[in-house]
């Protein structure tokens, strides 16, 4: 008897630790939602780009992105909201390591990057532009224009997905500027590193107004209308039911009066609300 039992409960031993490990992840998936209602706290993870999430002088995170996170998360009754600073090419890596439980940045969906995060549906659609220096000397308008030219250099923030629409469209490499983010976007242009620096329009827009006379925005880009940007807010993978019930929030707020107020400051509009959802921009090729 004491020779049989050890042989046959090995496979016993094995069946409930994978039931333990199972038991675990499942607890897991829901301590995060569990854990920020009970603390009424959560963390947000941003970059500094205007006007999506940024910080203000008095060190609080504000932008189009972080105002609907707090409303939403308010909402869900989690009343404290806390920013965490990051560049733009660590969002998803900080996210996945657990330095913050949601990236509020206004970061477009991908096919790539929903492979690595859980999307809400979009809180807005966007197209580019560029910023180029004063009168647009190289006459840019498109990244074909900036192709064709190999001596014209482009700024690019890292990260982002501007930089395969750039080589896609034959933008060789010793042509592109990586930076950190939009303030190394608009230094570029201004300092004549760069002739050109691309990014959402409102951003582009926003850099002209702080670059003076050096710079302007040349939101008449011809660009591919597959890369109108949507942006929303990321979760980890493992955090389903906490993306789940901020889109369920989402879907009932945006669009309302309520929602046009909030994002009205950084030049949003009832012209940037999308029916799209995540799950459409996921499935895209």
């Amino acid at each position: 008897m004491s020779n049989f039992l050890p042989g046959n409960c090995a496979p016993l031993r094995r069946l409930l630790l994978t039931c333990a490990v199972l038991g675990l992840a499942g607890s897991v998936q829901a301590a995060t939602l569990d854990t920020v209602k009970s603390n009424s706290s959560i963390r947000i993870g941003y970059a500094n780009e205007t006007p999506f999430a940024f910080t203000e002088t008095d060190g609080t995170v504000t932008g189009e992105s972080p105002e609907i996170a707090k409303i939403i998360f308010a909402k869900m009754g989690i009343k404290q909201v806390n920013g965490v600073l990051t560049e733009w090419g660590s969002l998803i890596p900080g996210l996945r390591a657990g330095r913050f439980d949601v990236i509020a940045a206004g970061m477009y969906i991908t096919p790539a990057r929903c492979k690595q995060v859980l999307f809400t549906d979009p809180q807005y659609q966007l197209p580019d532009a560029l910023l180029v220096a004063k009168g647009n000397p190289k006459k840019l308008h498109s990244y074909e224009d900036i192709a064709k030219q190999p001596d014209v250099k482009l700024a690019i923030m890292a990260g982002t997905v501007n930089l395969a629409y750039a080589r896609d469209s034959g933008v060789k490499d010793e042509q592109i500027l990586q930076v950190p983010d939009t303030t190394a976007q608009l230094q570029a242009v201004r300092a004549g590193r760069a002739d050109a620096a691309v990014g959402t329009q409102l951003t582009m827009k926003g850099l002209a107004s702080k670059g003076g006379d050096k710079v302007e925005a040349m939101t008449e880009f011809k660009d591919d209308p597959s890369h109108i940007g949507y942006g929303a807010l990321a979760f980890r993978p493992e955090d389903k039911d906490l993306r789940d019930a901020v889109n369920a929030e989402l879907k009932k707020w945006l669009g309302s009066e309520e929602h046009l107020k909030a994002v009205a400051p950084f030049g949003f509009d009832k012209s940037n609300v999308t029916s799209k959802t995540a799950a459409e921009l996921c499935a895209q090729p």
